[in-house]
This record gives C-alpha cells, sequence and structure tokens, in this order.
C-alpha cells in the first residue's frame, strides 16, 4: 500500500516581511566618494543634499544610540549590518532626576551628517517605537542612502582609509561628480567648540560628590552613569578654565567629543596646570583621554580608519579598581584619532590598555608613585550601545572621588563648599526632545 504525500508549496519567505519594496516614487540617490567611486541607491530621510567624512561602524544594534551621538557630528555614517530601521525609533524624552539626565538617547537629536544603509526598514516593530527610522531622518533634516553595497563601501574605507564624501539626492544626482576640492573636510573645523555647551549648567544638584565635566560633545550616557552614582555634576564649556574653580569639586571628568584633538590645545593647556597642581580624581573618555594624553606629553594622530563599532576587544595592562591586568575587554568606540604608542612613557605616566586588533593606545593611567589618580581611556565604558565589561570604571571613578573626599574632610573638618553655578535650566543640547 502506497500513501500519497500531498506536497503545499509555502509562499518563500523574504525580507519583504520587514521592509517594503520602496516608496511609490523611488527618489534616486548616489553617494560620491573622493576616491572617485559612486555609489547609486535610493533616498530615504531628508531630501537634500551634504558633504561629510564617511566612515563605516561594524555596530550590529543601536543604531539610534550611534546616531544622536556627538561625537559623529560631520560624517557620514555607513552602517556595516545590512539591516537598519527594524525596531523604529523610540520617543526621546526622559526625566531629570537622579537617574536620567532629560533624553534617552545619546543626545535630542541626530548628530551624524547622513547615514548609507544596505536595507532600511520601513515598517519596524518594537514596544517602544513610535517612528521609522526615514521619518525621524526626515524630521532632522538629516538624509539616507539605501539599496546600495555596505559592504563594497566598508571594504574601499578599510583599504583606503576614511574618505571625504558627498551625498547627492534627487535632481542633484545628474551633477557632475565633485572635484577633489570641493569635498569638504570637517576635521578642518573645531567641532568640539560647535557642540560643548556654551554655559556651566547643572544635573542632580542634590548628589553626595561633586564632579566637573569639561564637555567636548558628552554622550548623555556618559551624564547619566555619573548621577545615578550619586554625583552632582556640572557640565561646563570645553575651554573653560577649570583652575579657576577646581577646590570646590571631588573630581573632574573630560568627555568624548567629535574631530580632531588638535583643536582642543586650550584644553590641554589648561589640564596641564590642573595635572601639576590637583591631586584630585581625574578621568577622560575618547576625546578627553585624547586631551590628557597631550597634557602629559603624548602625541596625538589620524589614524587610517578609526575603530567605530560595539565589539573592539583591548587588553589591560595595568590593574586598577575593577580592570585587571592581562584581561580582554570587549568595548564600544568611536574615534578616529589615538595617542601614539612611545617608549618610553612620559614620567609618572604608564600604559592602561591597547587595542586587540591593532595595537593602538587604548588607555593611559599615572603611576602609583606619581601620587596622582588619573586615567584616560579611548574607549566608552558606557556603552550605550555595547558591551558593559568596563562599566565599572564609573564605579571606580566615585569611589576614588569619595576616599578623597572624606580623607580630607577628616584631616580638616571643614565642609565641602557649595557650587558657584546656580541651579540652572538643563543645556538645550540634552533637553527633553519634542515628542514625534
Amino acid at each position: 500500500m502506497f500513501t500519497r504525500w500531498v506536497v503545499r508549496t509555502l509562499p518563500r519567505f523574504s525580507k519583504g516581511l520587514a521592509t517594503h519594496a520602496g516608496p511609490p516614487v523611488a527618489v534616486p540617490a548616489v553617494l560620491h566618494l573622493k576616491t572617485g567611486h559612486s555609489f547609486h541607491g535610493r533616498s530615504f530621510g531628508a531630501p537634500r543634499s551634504m558633504f561629510g567624512e564617511t566612515v563605516f561602524s561594524t555596530s550590529i544594534t543601536s543604531y539610534t544610540e550611534s546616531m544622536t551621538d556627538p561625537s559623529y557630528r560631520g560624517q557620514i555614517l555607513v552602517f556595516t549590518s545590512p539591516l537598519i530601521g527594524n525596531y523604529g525609533v523610540p520617543s526621546n524624552t526622559a526625566p531629570f532626576d537622579s537617574q536620567d539626565v532629560g533624553v534617552l538617547l545619546e543626545s535630542n537629536r541626530i548628530q551624524c551628517a547622513a547615514i548609507i544603509v544596505g536595507d532600511v526598514a520601513e515598517k519596524f516593530s518594537h514596544h517602544t517605537a513610535v517612528e521609522s527610522i526615514a521619518s525621524w531622518c526626515q524630521r532632522h533634516d538629516v538624509p539616507g542612502v539605501t539599496g546600495v553595497d555596505t559592504r563594497a563601501i566598508t571594504r574601499l574605507l578599510r583599504d583606503q582609509g576614511t574618505t571625504l564624501g558627498r551625498i547627492a539626492v534627487g535632481q542633484d544626482v545628474s551633477q557632475p561628480v565633485p572635484a577633489a576640492g570641493e569635498f569638504w573636510d570637517p576635521s578642518t573645523e573645531n567641532l568640539v567648540d560647535q557642540i560643548s555647551t556654551k554655559e556651566p549648567y547643572e544635573l542632580n544638584p542634590s548628589g553626595s560628590i561633586k564632579i566637573a565635566v569639561l564637555d567636548f560633545g558628552a554622550k548623555a550616557n556618559i551624564l547619566r552613569s555619573l548621577v545615578r552614582r550619586d554625583a552632582a555634576v556640572t557640565v561646563l564649556p570645553w575651554n573653560y578654565d577649570f583652575n579657576a574653580v577646581r577646590d570646590q569639586y571631588d573630581g573632574l571628568f573630560l568627555t568624548n567629543g567629535p574631530g580632531d584633538p588638535g583643536h582642543c590645545l586650550d584644553a590641554a593647556l589648561n589640564l596641564r596646570t590642573t595635572l601639576a597642581e590637583w591631586d584630585k580624581p581625574i578621568f577622560g573618555i575618547c576625546m578627553g583621554h585624547q586631551i590628557i594624553g597631550m597634557a602629559a606629553g603624548f602625541d596625538a594622530y589620524r589614524m587610517t580608519f578609526g575603530n567605530r563599532g560595539h565589539n573592539q576587544p583591548v587588553l589591560a595592562l595595568a590593574s586598577a579598581g575593577s580592570i585587571k591586568a592581562g584581561r580582554v575587554y570587549v568595548t564600544s568606540q568611536n574615534h578616529q584619532y589615538a595617542l601614539r604608542l612611545q617608549d618610553p612613557f612620559p614620567q609618572g605616566w604608564e600604559p592602561f590598555f591597547i587595542n586587540c586588533n591593532d595595537s593602538s593606545v587604548e588607555g593611559i593611567k599615572s603611576t602609583a608613585d606619581s601620587g596622582k589618580k588619573v586615567w584616560g581611556v579611548q574607549f566608552h565604558p558606557e556603552s550605550a550601545g555595547g558591551p558593559l565589561d568596563t562599566i565599572e570604571m564609573f564605579t571606580d571613578f566615585m569611589t576614588e572621588c569619595r576616599a578623597h573626599k572624606y580623607a580630607i574632610s577628616s584631616e580638616t573638618s571643614v565642609p565641602s563648599p557649595t557650587s558657584v553655578f546656580p541651579i540652572t535650566t538643563p543645556h538645550p543640547r540634552i533637553a527633553v526632545a519634542a515628542a514625534a
């Protein structure tokens, strides 16, 4: 006896479940690179043309955090992940309290100049999402290009290095490719000065430890990581003379920021005085790490294509707090510049981390016999997004600040002074963004 099997032809699974085939009338777009290469696709987001520095990120998730990171200012961001936008964009609002700093993402707007994706998800699904990535880009006047081979762009950038580019949209697609001298180079401008706060402001003023933050383009999660550890945070402009008010604080924090650290020599010179005359803890991240290094006598240089992504391995060369020498930590990074490795290190300094992929300097620290407590790391311990391998470095920093404060208090029995800055309204860059 034979049994007849009925085979049903099932619909072929396709990514059409996640994305549309495109808008009814697809608007053409093209990415021109200074290398002479062009990549044609279609436009989404704002229908405008844009110059910028073309970089790539290997981040698989957290595209909203990457796009709102001030360190991406002036850059055309290429995502290597093939599908971007599948979980949409959340409402970018949060309270101002001891747990948050006014925004859910890294700032109150998209910071990159434009984005390039292989396939943009026009249908999205997430319980916190309020709009699509295309709608979000359009609201913030940021262009995007989809339908291009992002793997080819990434290989080109890895081989030839970060390059300048121009996105042409709509009728501009038919215009001639820009000449080499027509491309705009954002690194020639002081991007930090454009993005840093212009006036001091405070967060969580009732916190038990007073931390001054030099703002080179701070990600919100850096400030959030401090206030959640009971810090009263005063955010200062990047070139503020911290030495004039330093005795009011228990620690100094230097944030990340965009562009060339060479534009921030004023901050490095001010910090050189701080390092020589101040013995309280200092911690720097990304641009802040480079400023610490320049103040200590290191040179900063431009990398070929930088490190951008949430999967960069670093090897700890020294132990400090939660960090153990010999262990590899996976980190989140976004930088084009780095400190030049030199031997010997400047007196009073030692290597802290080194990149496992390219051997670039990922961290420096003061030596035990220097009498200082200073750390600088090229990566982002606070992630957002990315791994949390090194998040406890914030706890280490706050622990050292408390230890120093209480040691001084027990010796002098003098209460710590209050801040000279009044509690003001939050700075607009991290203020609550308008709901969609």
